[in-house]
Order: C-alpha cells, then sequence, then structure tokens
C-alpha cells in the first residue's frame, strides 16, 4: 500500500514538474519569438529601402527620398559623447562607494538617490538638460547638450554596474595584494578593476545601447529637423536616428512615401543596438579570458 502511495505521489510530482517547466519553456521562446517577430515586421516593411545610397546620402524631397546618413553620424556623436561623461563619473561613483567608503547613511543615501535617479522618465531629463546646458550654460542645442544630458541618463547605469561587479570580487584579493605591499590605489588599479572590467564595460555598452534610442532628451537639447551638412563642432545641432524616425512617422509632405525610410530607419536603429549588444558579449568574453 506504502508503495503504491509513493509511486503516485511520484508520479504526480513529476507531472507537475513537467508543467512548470514546459510553462518556463513557453515563456521563455515567446521572448525570442517576439524579438524575431519585431526584425521580421521591419525588414519585411524597411528592407525595400537599405541600399549604399540610404547609408550614405542626407534625406532628399522632403524627406520622401535620399538616406540617412546625417542622423547615423549624429547618434554615434551622442552615444560617443555620452560615454566620455558617464563613464569616468560613473567608474570613479562605483570606486568609491565600493572600496573607500564606509557602508553608512551617506553610501545608502547615495544608492537611494541613484536608485531614483534611473526611474526618471527621459523627458524629465530633457528639460532638465535644456534648462541647465542649453540655457543656463548657455551651450545652446548642440551636441554636447545633447551629449551630457544622454550621460546623465546613463549614469546611474555605469554606477550600480560598477559597484556590483566590484562587489563580487572576493576580499582575499584585495588582502593579498595588500599584504604583499600594494597601496589601496595600487590594489584596485592592478587588480580589482581588471576583474571587475569585463561587467563594467557591458553595463557601460548596454547603457549606450539605451542612450541611442532615446528621443526626449535630444528632443530638448540638440535634434534637428533637417541638416544639409555634417555637424562641425560640437557646439552644433545635429540630426539623430531616433527623432529622424519620429519625424518622418508623424510629419511631412508625403506620410505614405515616408513610411519605408521610417521602417528603414528602425530597422537600421534597432540593428545598431543588436551589434553593440554583441560588442558587449564579445568584450565580456575577452576580458573574462584575459584575467584567467
Amino acid at each position: 500500500m506504502d508503495s503504491i502511495f509513493s509511486e503516485k505521489y511520484r508520479s504526480r510530482k513529476k507531472l507537475q514538474q513537467i508543467i512548470v517547466f514546459g510553462i518556463f519553456r513557453i515563456f521563455s521562446f515567446s521572448i525570442v519569438l517576439i524579438l524575431f517577430g519585431i526584425l521580421g515586421f521591419l525588414i519585411v516593411k524597411g528592407a525595400s529601402v537599405l541600399s549604399w545610397d540610404f547609408f550614405t546620402e542626407s534625406p532628399t524631397d522632403g524627406m520622401t527620398k535620399g538616406g540617412i546618413f546625417p542622423a547615423i553620424v549624429g547618434t554615434l556623436y551622442l552615444m560617443l559623447g555620452s560615454a566620455l561623461f558617464s563613464l569616468p563619473i560613473g567608474i570613479m561613483s562605483g570606486i568609491y562607494m565600493n572600496e573607500y567608503a564606509s557602508n553608512g547613511n551617506l553610501v545608502q543615501f547615495i544608492r537611494f538617490m541613484t536608485n531614483n535617479l534611473s526611474g526618471i522618465p527621459s523627458i524629465v531629463f530633457g528639460l532638465f538638460g535644456m534648462a541647465l546646458f542649453v540655457s543656463y550654460l548657455d551651450f545652446g542645442d548642440s551636441i554636447l547638450a545633447g551629449s551630457l544630458t544622454l550621460g546623465l541618463l546613463s549614469l546611474p547605469v555605469v554606477i550600480r554596474t560598477t559597484e556590483e561587479a566590484l562587489k563580487d570580487i572576493p576580499n582575499t584579493y584585495r588582502e593579498g595584494s595588500l599584504a604583499l605591499g600594494a597601496t589601496k590605489f595600487q590594489t584596485i588599479w592592478h587588480v580589482i578593476l581588471p576583474m571587475g572590467m569585463p561587467r563594467i564595460i557591458t553595463g557601460l555598452i548596454l547603457s549606450l545601447g539605451r542612450v541611442s534610442g532615446e528621443t526626449a532628451p535630444i528632443l530638448f537639447t540638440c535634434a534637428a529637423y533637417f541638416l544639409p551638412q555634417l555637424p562641425s563642432s560640437i557646439f552644433d545641432q545635429c540630426m539623430a536616428l531616433p527623432y529622424h524616425l519620429y519625424v518622418v512617422s508623424t510629419s511631412g509632405t508625403d506620410l505614405e512615401a515616408q513610411q519605408p525610410i521610417a521602417y528603414g530607419t528602425a530597422l537600421v536603429l534597432i540593428l545598431i543596438i543588436l551589434i553593440i549588444n554583441l560588442l558587449a558579449t564579445g568584450l565580456r568574453k575577452y576580458f573574462e579570458n584575459k584575467n584567467k
């Protein structure tokens, strides 16, 4: 009797496990299907406009013809500018909170404010950037103002990624380095940072992926509807893919003729983000293998 009961119990548990794991598997595959669905939709709608001219020419005939080269260049400028601002500040802040500061009220307050900063809507960052960088500091609508605003947007991600990366490194490495006569700074620079670099770089590049798709901050600080030439300095305006996508989708002389260009622009933006994610994965593996 007990053996029959045990057999039924094991069968029921096995069935429950199969059902639960099956549900998990369905949800996992559904995420992949959604991604491929979005890519497939954009490819079907926008692949027809992709050509060498589309990547290398400026828009013409009221955004109904031509390419998106100025928008691609402007997006890359903004990504580079935001990285130059957020990377050093974010990494140094993360190092301070994990390696130097005691885990007191001040650090807890900084962490609390950093978490809140990461949850602020991007349009609020845009409004702040316009008030501070465009108006008060008199940078005007420029690449500099847009880059600083996007840098503020990505800063919480870099800080938290750096702190978590350093926190996971065992203290034995720090103690061993200090025991050999290294200073705290030498320990951080030669031991801790190289070990945490894979996750730090990954966090930075993923934050750039978010920056590349933001529309609201650049709408307030730097984006131009159309520019016949590329920007010549950091104080010039620039076109950008997210804002260009918004423009060709919602306004213009011929919305029907602009639809393929809009889908093509969205496809290029998605491809840039995918390339950034692949680059993050590659760099992470490179640094992991280097540290072995």
